[in-house]
């Protein structure tokens, strides 16, 4: 073999084993930064700070029992007036808002036809009262002579019967003075009841008949919520139960007591109506008849292992929580029961978890199972 060829030889024999050197080194340092990379993203796990207030202890409670309740809030004492009489409608000056006592003078009718008729009525009476006068002195005179024998009975006896008759016109006479004297009254318009102004129905001027509405008047100072129940949360009701409510249009929470359960149901969906007083509110209150109020009406309190509401979780096909367990999050089918009342939050009855178990409240969003979480501490002094 020439020399060349042996050097030829042995320099790709070099190169070959240079070239097995080197992907064993690069195989090798792929590795080592995998596994390094392993390292690295185990070390750098996302952790999830909770504060303790994002925490929430499943426990045993008493809970306040309670029925929603919803319904328009009115007057108790409310009035509309009529014209008793037909006429011009005079002298009505009072508005919406306006406020008027009972026996206030609101409008008067025209009253000279009524007054003319009151005229002829008295007329008619005095009359009567002559008739009755002449008829008196008849039969007392006819009375002396039947005792003397100058006439018969008879005659006495017809005088009778005149001076019945005058009696009975002058009755008459009386009642349509009587009369006449209630339309003259019916003429002006007061107010039966102390409050305000709801609504004026008519104009001054304006010809009104007979049962014409001209105001509307409502005691706001005593309010009523009526609320429609199903036959079922009905019989949970009671005359003396208690309810906080809310108002339409304000921030104010009222409190109001059932006065009256209304004993008929109605055709049809046999529904109740139920009818809570609203407590005092004195001068300046806010609120109005036709107001929307709801709230919650007290029924009784329930002892039963609890979580708030807001715990609960909806975004799967059974409700669920999010448990906290060895610093991990795990999801966590439950079942609910009743609801209520308790610690100033809307609480619920649950199977599924046991007590004192640790549950990320609802203003926390929703984690990925197995998630590694934080709990931090609440460092004196600090909120």
């Amino acid at each position: 073999m020439k020399p060349w060829m042996k050097w030829t030889a042995g320099a790709l024999l070099l190169a070959l084993l240079a070239a097995g050197t080197v992907r064993t080194l690069v195989a090798r340092k792929t590795k080592h930064t995998a596994l390094e990379a392993q390292q690295i993203t185990q070390k750098t796990e996302v952790t999830v700070a909770l504060a303790p207030g994002d925490i929430v202890s499943v426990k045993t409670i008493d809970m306040a029992q309670g029925i929603a309740l919803a319904g328009p809030l009115r007057a108790i004492s409310s009035a509309v007036v009529k014209a008793r009489v037909p006429g011009e409608l005079l002298g009505l000056t009072v508005r919406e808002g306006d406020a008027v006592n009972a026996g206030q003078v609101i409008a008067r009718i025209d009253a000279t036809e009524s007054q003319a008729r009151e005229r002829q009525a008295r007329q008619q009476v005095q009359a009567a009262k002559a008739q009755v006068d002449m008829a008196q002195r008849s039969y007392d005179n006819n009375r002396a002579l039947v005792g003397q024998g100058f006439i018969s009975g008879t005659a006495l006896d017809a005088s009778q019967a005149t001076l019945n008759s005058a009696l009975a016109n002058l009755a008459a006479a009386q009642a349509g003075a009587d009369l006449t004297s209630k339309n003259l009254d019916d003429t002006v318009l007061r107010a039966p009841i102390s409050g305000l102004i709801a609504q004026r129905l008519a104009q001054p001027g304006e010809r009104v008949g007979i049962d014409a509405r001209i105001v509307e008047i409502i005691d706001i100072s005593r309010l009523e919520l009526e609320a429609t129940l199903s036959a079922a949360e009905s019989v949970l009701v009671k005359v003396g139960q208690t309810a906080q409510l809310t108002i339409e249009g304000t921030a104010q929470s009222v409190s109001a007591k059932v006065v009256r359960v209304n004993p008929n149901a109605s055709v049809g969906s046999r529904a109740i109506l139920v009818y809570l007083a609203i407590a005092p509110q004195g001068a300046g209150s806010p609120l109005r008849q036709g107001l929307f109020a709801q709230g919650t009406l007290a029924t009784g309190t329930l002892r039963a292992l609890a979580i708030p509401l807001s715990a609960v979780r909806t975004d799967k096909p059974k409700p669920y929580v999010q448990w906290v367990q060895q610093d991990r999050v795990q999801h966590q089918t439950i079942e609910l029961g009743l609801h209520g009342q308790a610690d100033g939050l809307t609480q619920v009855a649950v199977t599924g978890v046991t007590e004192g178990a640790q549950l990320i409240d609802g203003t926390v969003g929703t984690l990925r199972a197995g998630t590694l979480v934080k709990i931090g501490t609440t460092q004196p002094g600090k909120p």
